[in-house]
């Protein structure tokens, strides 16, 4: 069992939902994970100084963010930052899915949030993380 805590990044410019995100993913969303510890932002130079100061482990932007979305600053920041973090994209609608493929995000969330399946799709992504991508 992991007792290292882990920083998510959660952005949205509506405070209620980076809460509604919050409260689904939970605190510990697996039992052989760490605790969490968020970092709440509504502004894309917060998304930008956390992600290039290498301050979180995930993030979790709102693809309905104004004024700009979540899906565009994931593909953003994938593409400039080196050894980015992994990336969730939490959308409206199912059928927006699709777009994550273009974001380059690691995961997509869908609203309205199932807890299960959140804390399911962020641990996911933190376990597939932590794999080094070179072995030696």
């Amino acid at each position: 069992m992991s007792t290292q805590t882990t920083r998510i990044l959660v952005f949205s410019h509506r405070p209620e939902v980076r809460e509604t995100i919050i409260t689904a993913v939970g605190r510990r969303p697996a039992p052989d994970l760490g605790r969490v510890e968020y970092v709440e932002v509504g502004a894309i130079a917060d998304v930008l100084y956390e992600m290039d100061h290498n301050q979180v482990d995930l993030a979790i932007l709102d693809g309905e963010a104004q004024p700009t979305g979540g899906m565009g600053l994931s593909r953003q920041l994938k593409n400039e930052i080196t050894d980015c973090p992994p990336i969730v994209v939490a959308v409206r609608r199912k059928d927006d899915r699709w777009l994550a493929t273009w974001s380059q995000a690691d995961a997509v969330l869908v609203h309205p949030l199932d807890p299960l399946a959140a804390a399911e799709t962020v641990a996911e992504v933190l376990r597939s993380a932590s794999v080094p991508a070179v072995r030696s």
